[in-house]
């Protein structure tokens, strides 16, 4: 039996080789890897930011295809941001009612939509009272479309004062 000796240098070189060779294929692999890695997905939202000197609660009511829903509540401490509806944004309009946790202002509309006093979604936006829901006015958001979209409340402006 015959033993084959072979040295640290033999090795390496062998090594070496084997990686020149392979060069491209391993460049090609750690390139994806280190790709995958480090680039963040792109993410679509519907996001509320509130740039206020209070804590908000917010309640949002958009059209899922022929299906309206409201949901509620996100409380949104001053000067954060919150995710309203995650992902694409299902359709063009939203709609938004906010108040101030101190009662010291609200955002509210002419477009009715039905709430409640704790977490809730809601599917559909009529006869709210007779549902056991109460009718709040929405204000209306109009996203161009846009695959994503934020709302940053600012503080509300006093009626009769010429804002604040």
């Amino acid at each position: 039996m015959t033993v084959m000796k072979t040295s640290k240098n033999d090795f390496a070189s062998a090594v070496i080789n084997l990686l020149r060779q392979n060069t491209l294929a391993i460049a090609c692999v750690a390139f994806g890897v280190l790709s995958f890695l480090q680039v963040p997905s792109a993410r679509a939202d519907f996001r509320a930011c509130n740039k206020t000197e209070s804590t908000v609660n917010i309640a949002v009511g958009y059209r899922d295809g022929a299906e309206w829903i409201t949901e509620g509540w996100w409380t949104i401490n001053q000067n954060t941001c919150d995710t309203l509806v995650s992902g694409d944004l299902p359709s063009r309009y939203y709609y938004l009612y906010a108040v101030q946790t101190d009662q010291k202002g609200e955002w509210d509309g002419k477009a009715y939509m039905c709430v409640r006093q704790k977490k809730f979604t809601i599917r559909g936006i009529e006869d709210c009272v007779a549902r056991g829901y109460e009718r709040t006015g929405f204000f209306e958001i109009d996203t161009g479309e846009q695959s994503s979209w934020t709302v940053q409340l600012t503080e509300p402006v006093e009626q009769g004062t010429g804002g604040r």
